[in-house]
């Protein structure tokens, strides 16, 4: 009977597992040029959920390593489809993460929503932040999908 109940917990973690695990997303990053220095390394976009769904906030994570100490400045987003820039924003770095960012490590969070009548496929974000003194920090760039569900229609299922 011990067995049983031990298969079934084993089973029930399994499921929940394979359930939530597609919610979260880590994404691999491309540097802008290759050849730069950056001053802020990002090893990596956790993106939330994902896929990208529309009609809901998606948070995107940046896991990411300041060369320097950082006081302040600013990230911007510039959004392609197939190719076609679609969408741009900047925001304050102070705003997404404390300052003044000391050297080491750091995560950098922005959430986003996403309209509901957003077109799914492929997308590249590409993310720029830079200092005070409008000195380029890092650039980079990753690829992301939005789903064709968006949160009013799996709301009523």
């Amino acid at each position: 009977m011990a067995i049983v109940r031990f298969r079934v917990v084993v089973f029930r973690l399994l499921l929940s597992l394979s359930v939530l695990s597609p919610l979260i997303q880590a994404t691999n990053v491309h540097y802008c040029d290759k050849k730069a220095s950056y001053d802020v390394k990002v090893s990596g976009v956790e993106i939330s959920p994902y896929p990208v769904a529309r009609g809901t906030t998606t948070t995107y994570s940046f896991s990411a390593s300041a060369g320097k100490a950082i006081s302040g400045g600013k990230m911007v987003f510039d959004v392609s489809y197939f190719g076609f820039h679609v969408h741009s924003e900047s925001h304050d770095l102070c705003g997404t993460t404390s300052c003044p960012i000391s050297v080491g490590d750091f995560v950098v969070s922005h959430s986003q929503e996403v309209p509901g009548y957003t077109p799914p496929g492929s997308y590249t974000l590409k993310m720029t932040m830079e200092d005070g003194n409008k000195h380029q920090l890092t650039c980079i760039t990753f690829d992301f999908s939005i789903g064709l569900t968006s949160s009013e229609v799996v709301s009523d299922i």
